[in-house]
């Protein structure tokens, strides 16, 4: 996907009042690992409820192209794997689009193979640095050839015998620890990641269940170690993929906001490390009812009730980043609509994601009427909680960036602010949930595809 060519935009205005239920889409985070580990376990695998973007069809793609055989029955997708340390050598390049997470975790499983590994993207996954990832890979002997700056297109080559790590993330990150924990799979010995705050432990928990031997300890100091045995056997498994919290995220805010609303979101993944934004709306006094909290596959499960409210703005805390990096945008609207103003800390990471995640938000709000101020790691809005001014009458189109969140957020934003919001291109959200628009709708959402 190209920007600037064949852009398909999409305005939302002033909306009634929301109803309904809905099932959000499957998990992406869950969803990408269990098609990695179900294809490079033995036997089969069958995933029920698989977050079926675009990103995640990319990850099932290169599994196939590294010899896993994926096919879909009815409502499941069915994996015959590999067996670990039996992946086959590509013969193209994996082309992973704007899937940033697919890359990253198969960079690690695939890299440590003694076989060339090329790896591609679209042009907005190929700003993106990849040396957290590569650098670890070096260290077990990992040839990279890379464009400048450790950027797509990256070939690897592992060594006939991979070195096993131990390895302290310079930063905390789920997809650095987990693309070390996938290329353990196939190193001899115990790689060791040791992260110095929890960050998405769902690779975790799978390993576990695919049965692999995997420990992990906690110190008092909250600094988290995680060993893995390597070629060791994986076993194919059912999984039932929960739905994704950062999705729910978008009728979650809307419902919020527009006045009169009244919805409920099932089968919503409430797993600690990423349930932050739910706590953050929670502080502002958002009205989220969690019912029928429950245990599947590991996770925790649950359906949220939410109904419109009023918010006030808070401090949100740096720690709380990681269990919400995705949900800044999300918030940045809600922090719109608050009384007050919304401070939010610790997101130097949103720098170096699709384009620069926060430079983006802060450049969509403005044009929409909404202070806002910028800064390293920090950003606050100041908020207006009738919406008044909100939106453009000109109906100038945010610039979305090829960034599906920012897309979403700012069609949630016109739900409830005085005039439209427009944005320049919807295609994006077909890489993350591409059944955004015909849920919003069906809960009464006015979104136009222009």
């Amino acid at each position: 996907m190209s920007r600037g060519s064949e852009q398909k935009p999409a305005v939302a205005r002033k909306s009634p009042g929301l109803s309904g239920i809905v099932r959000i889409a499957g998990d992406r985070s869950i969803s990408h690992r269990a098609l990695i580990l179900g294809g490079v376990a033995s036997g089969q695998t069958r995933i029920r409820g698989l977050a079926e973007g675009e990103d995640v069809l990319r990850t099932a793609e290169a599994m196939r192209a590294l010899g896993a055989v994926i096919r879909r029955d009815g409502d499941e997708w069915v994996i015959g794997g590999t067996g670990n340390g039996a992946l086959l050598a590509p013969e193209t390049p994996l082309d992973f689009g704007n899937g940033g997470t697919g890359a990253r975790l198969l960079m690690g499983l695939a890299g440590v193979y003694d076989f060339d590994t090329v790896f591609t993207g679209d042009a907005s996954l190929s700003r993106q640095p990849m040396g957290r990832v590569l650098d670890p890979l070096r260290r077990m002997g990992v040839q990279v050839k890379a464009m400048e700056g450790d950027r797509l297109p990256v070939m690897l080559r592992g060594p006939e015998t991979p070195a096993p790590i131990r390895y302290t993330l310079p930063v905390a990150s789920a997809q650095v620890k987990s693309a070390i924990l996938l290329a353990g799979l196939n190193v001899p010995g115990v790689t060791t990641v040791i992260e110095p705050a929890i960050t998405r432990d769902h690779t975790e928990k799978m390993l576990i269940g695919f049965g692999a031997e995997l420990l992990i300890e906690t110190d008092k100091d909250g600094t988290r170690t995680v060993r893995l045995q390597g070629r060791g056997r994986l076993t194919g498994q059912t999984v039932d993929v929960p739905g994704d919290p950062s999705l729910a995220a978008f009728p979650l805010v809307a419902a919020l906001l527009v006045p009169g609303s009244d919805i409920t979101i099932s089968n919503v993944l409430m797993n600690p490390t990423r349930t932050g934004l739910i706590l953050t709306l929670q502080d502002m006094g958002a009205d989220i009812e969690i019912l029928k909290r429950r245990i599947a596959g590991g996770e925790e499960i649950a359906d949220l009730r939410v109904r419109h409210c009023e918010l006030t703005g808070v401090t949100v805390p740096a720690e709380r980043a990681l269990s919400m990096i995705d949900d800044y945008p999300a918030l940045s609207v809600a922090a719109a609509f608050a009384r007050g103003r919304t401070v939010m800390n610790g997101l130097q990471d949103l720098r170096i994601r699709e384009r620069d995640r926060l430079s983006a938000m802060a450049e969509g709000l403005r044009l929409n009427g909404v202070e806002c101020e910028e800064g390293r790691d920090r950003f606050s809005v100041a908020g207006r909680p009738d919406g008044k001014g909100l939106g453009n009458a000109a109906l100038k189109r945010v610039s979305t960036y090829l960034d599906h969140h920012l897309a979403m957020s700012f069609l949630v934003m016109g739900l409830a602010s005085e005039h439209p919001v427009g944005i320049d291109d919807r295609r994006a959200i077909a890489t993350g949930f591409p059944q955004f628009l015909d849920l919003m709708a069906s809960l009464g959402a006015e979104i136009e595809r222009a």
